[in-house]
């Protein structure tokens, strides 16, 4: 019998309010006290940096950051430095990997397995590189994974180029590897292609490959309006707006 995965949209939201909402839900879920979750969402511009990153690979002043109005965050997940930006698709699942007999390699699998079947659907051909996490096309990375997991509890995610836009990847160095480009659906296909276009098939996907039954009534106005949890590890380096 497939387990059931509560689908929340939460629109644009700022970093460190999506934040406040993972970490609130990630405490619920190891508790057992909700069903697991995939928040959906995007990202006013902000660069996050992850455990193994640096603010080295930031390669632009700290007052052009300032003038921009993009902050800078140090992450709790995996991996180096990127930009999230409107445009991007980004999925953080609140999951317990123990229930969905997952070992962290699974999961992190599946997630790319997940992003590359979508852009299967757009006549894109993404596929993994060895030893670099996320998906890519050719030598150019289409989607950012990055995960932290909590007593067998996951969250962070993927984030996934849709109409991002690109240039704010010239102000770091993508996920710490010198001379990575990075895409987008829209540059790939040379046409505009919308968040919403996308979501669908991500859902469908993410649905198909992790065997949950997806549910979407539920509300998030309650997390909303949570403050901040004492102690987070994630704090703003660089002033936001």
């Amino acid at each position: 019998m497939r387990r059931n995965c509560q689908v929340y949209d939460l629109g644009l939201i700022e970093y460190q309010q999506a934040l406040t909402i993972q970490e609130k839900l990630l405490d619920l879920r190891k508790s057992g006290a909700i069903t697991d979750a995939l928040l959906l969402l995007q990202h006013p511009s902000v660069f996050t940096i992850g455990r193994s990153g640096t603010e080295e690979n930031i390669i632009v002043s700290g007052d052009t950051l300032v003038q921009e109005g993009i902050p800078v965050f140090r992450a709790s997940r995996g991996g180096d430095i990127t930009y999230h930006g409107p445009g991007q698709l980004v999925g953080y699942p609140i999951l317990n990997l123990r229930e969905n007999h997952l070992n962290v390699h699974q999961y992190v699998w599946n997630l790319e397995e997940t992003v590359i079947r979508t852009l299967g659907d757009f006549g894109i051909e993404g596929g993994r590189v060895v030893g670099r996490r996320g998906v890519w096309v050719g030598d150019q990375k289409a989607c950012a994974l990055g995960v932290r997991i909590s007593r067998e509890v996951s969250m962070h995610g993927f984030a996934l180029n849709v109409n991002t836009k690109l240039k704010y990847f010239t102000y770091i160095v993508p996920c710490g590897i010198v001379g990575a480009s990075v895409t987008s659906i829209s540059k790939l296909l040379g046409r505009e292609v919308t968040v919403d276009e996308v979501k669908g098939h991500l859902l469908s996907h993410f649905e198909q490959v992790f065997q949950r039954t997806l549910q979407h009534e539920g509300r998030l106005d309650e997390w909303l309006a949570l403050p901040s949890p004492a102690g987070s590890a994630e704090m703003p380096l660089i002033p936001q707006r």
